[in-house]
C-alpha cells in the first residue's frame, strides 16, 4: 500500500482510471476520497454497460413486460379491464429519459468526489502515459497526452457476434434497447441471462419468440433443479424453444429474415437477436505498447490483487471475464482503491458466494454452490420444495410453480447453496446470501420463524429432507 503523498510527482495524476462504469467509477471515487490526484475517461457511456445498455435498461423492459400478467391475473380477483395496448415508443423514450438523468448522476458523483473528467477514447501510448483522442461521445474533442503514475483499465465488455453466414443482418442487445418499434416476432439466439431475459421481455410485450440454445436446458452453470423450472416457464410463457441447436445462417427477403438451424429446421421472423456471450472490450486500447498480458477471448490476465503482467497497471470488472457481475467490478475497484491508496486495510468482499440472478417472469436467483457442485466436496443434504404462491391462487391463469431449494453439507449441515425461483426471488435472495456467506448451518435456519403469509417462509420451515446426494 502507498499513500498519494508519496506519490511521483511528475505525474499529471496518481491514479488513471480507463472506463466510467461501474466498476471504474467507485474505483475512481474511493482512490479521490483517499486524496488521491484521479482522472477517469469515458468515450460512449457516463455509467457504462450496466446504466446504459445492461441492468437498469433491462429491469425497466422487464418490468413493462410484466403487466400483461398482472391484468390477466386481476380477473380472477374481481376486476374487469378493458382491452390494453402497449406503446413501444413511448417506453423507449421513458426509458431514454431515465438513462440520461443516472448519466448525470454518475458524472455529478466523480466531480463532487474531486475526480477530472476526460470524454474520449483513452489509450496506453506507454506504461503511464494515455492519449485520449475524440470518440462518439465527444467526435469533435481534441486529443490530448496524460501521464500517470497508475491506470486502472475497467473498460468492461461487448456483445459477442458469431462467425456464420448472415449475421450481419441481426441484432444484439446493445441495439435491442433502440429499436425504433417491437418486432411482431423475434428469434432470439442464445440460452444465457441476456437471452433468457429478453425472450421473456418480448413475450411479454406480445411478440412472436422462438429461442433458439445450444444444450438441452438454458442457462448453463445454474442449478439442474432451477434450469428445469426455468424452462417450463418459458414453454408456459408461448415462447418456443429449440433445443440442443445451432444456428445455421441467416438469409433476408424483402419483408423478413429466414433463420437455418442446424438441424434443417427454418424459421422466418421480423427480428434476429443474437444474445450468444460477451468478451472483454480491449480493442484500441494500445495494449501493445505495455506488457499486459491477454488470454482466451481478450481476458486481461491479472493476479489476485487485480494488477496486470505489466507493474503499475490494474484491471477490474468484465474486462477480466472472471464473474462478469455488476456488484463485483463495483467490489473490484473499491478494493483496489483501498490498497492502493489506505493506510488502512482493503474492505473484504466474499467472491465465492456472490449471488446472481436472472429477470424472467417469473424470475431466479442462486447463491453458493449448486448440488452437483457441493456433490463434488462431500455428501449434500437437499431441502427442496414446488408450490404455488398464495397471490396466484385466484388468478385463474396457469402459472410456474415456485421453487425453494437449499443445498446443506451433509457432514457440518452448513447451508453451502441456496436456489429461488418465483416471484420475488432476486429481493428474497439477497438475505439468503447473508446467512450462506456467515456458514450458517441448516438447523440456524430451522430455528428462524418465518413471517406468514409468504413463499420466503419455506425457506425456514424446510423440515424434510428430500434426497441425500453422495459425493461424485
Amino acid at each position: 500500500m502507498s499513500s498519494p503523498q508519496n506519490n511521483h510527482r511528475n505525474y499529471d495524476f496518481d491514479l488513471f482510471v480507463i472506463g466510467a462504469g461501474s466498476g471504474g467509477v467507485r474505483c475512481a471515487r474511493i482512490a479521490a476520497s483517499h486524496g488521491a490526484r484521479v482522472a477517469i475517461a469515458e468515450s460512449r457511456h457516463w455509467g457504462g454497460t450496466c446504466v446504459n445498455l445492461g441492468c437498469v435498461p433491462k429491469k425497466l423492459f422487464v418490468r413493462a413486460s410484466t403487466f400483461s400478467d398482472l391484468f390477466k391475473e386481476s380477473h380472477g380477483f374481481g376486476w374487469s379491464t378493458p382491452s390494453v395496448t402497449h406503446d413501444w415508443a413511448r417506453l423507449i423514450e421513458a426509458k431514454n429519459h431515465e438513462i440520461t438523468r443516472l448519466n448525470g448522476i454518475y458524472t455529478s458523483l466523480l466531480e463532487k468526489a474531486g475526480v477530472t473528467l476526460f470524454t474520449g477514447h483513452a489509450r496506453f501510448l506507454d506504461p503511464n502515459t494515455i492519449q485520449i483522442d475524440p470518440s462518439e461521445l465527444a467526435p469533435h474533442a481534441i486529443s490530448r497526452t496524460i501521464t500517470a503514475e497508475r491506470i486502472v483499465i475497467a473498460t468492461g465488455s461487448t456483445p459477442t457476434r458469431p462467425d456464420f453466414p448472415g449475421a450481419e443482418f441481426a441484432i444484439t442487445s446493445d441495439e435491442a434497447f433502440y429499436l425504433s418499434q417491437r418486432p411482431a416476432s423475434v428469434v432470439i439466439v442464445g440460452g444465457g441471462y441476456i437471452g433468457v431475459e429478453f425472450a421473456g421481455i418480448f413475450a411479454g410485450l406480445g411478440s412472436q419468440v422462438d429461442l433458439i440454445y445450444r444444450r438441452d436446458l438454458p442457462l448453463y452453470g445454474f442449478d439442474e433443479d432451477l434450469r428445469k423450472s426455468l424452462a417450463d416457464a418459458i414453454t408456459l410463457r408461448g415462447i418456443t424453444q429449440h433445443t440442443s441447436t445451432n444456428i445455421r445462417h441467416i438469409t433476408c427477403d424483402s419483408s423478413s429474415y429466414v433463420v437455418t438451424l442446424d438441424n434443417g429446421y427454418t424459421l422466418k421472423t421480423a427480428c434476429v437477436f443474437l444474445a450468444t456471450g460477451r468478451h472483454p472490450k480491449i480493442d484500441k486500447l494500445g495494449l501493445e505498447n505495455t506488457a499486459i498480458t491477454t488470454a482466451t477471448a481478450g481476458r486481461i490476465v491479472v493476479d489476485d490483487h487485480n494488477q496486470t503482467t505489466q507493474k503499475g497497471v490494474y484491471a477490474i470488472g468484465d474486462v477480466t471475464d472472471r464473474i462478469n457481475l455488476t456488484p463485483v467490478a463495483i467490489a473490484e475497484g473499491h478494493t483496489l482503491a483501498d490498497m492502493l491508496f489506505s493506510s488502512s486495510s482493503p474492505r473484504q468482499w466474499s467472491y465465492n458466494t456472490t449471488p446472481k440472478a436472472v429477470f424472467f417472469s417469473p424470475p431466479l436467483a442462486s447463491v453458493g454452490l449448486t448440488e452437483a457442485e457441493a456433490a463434488q466436496k462431500g455428501d449434500v443434504d437437499i431441502y427442496m420444495t414446488h408450490f404455488t404462491p398464495l397471490h396466484h391462487t385466484l388468478s385463474e391463469q396457469k402459472v410456474p410453480k415456485t421453487l425453494i431449494k437449499l443445498v446443506v453439507d451433509h457432514k457440518s449441515q452448513k447451508v453451502v447453496g441456496a436456489h429461488i425461483f418465483g416471484d420475488d426471488a432476486p429481493e428474497i435472495l439477497q438475505s439468503v446470501a447473508i446467512a450462506v456467506t456467515a456458514e450458517l448451518t441448516k438447523a440456524d435456519f430451522d430455528r428462524t420463524i418465518g413471517i406468514h403469509p409468504t413463499s420466503a417462509e419455506e425457506l425456514v420451515t424446510l423440515r424434510t429432507c428430500t434426497r441425500t446426494t453422495r459425493m461424485t
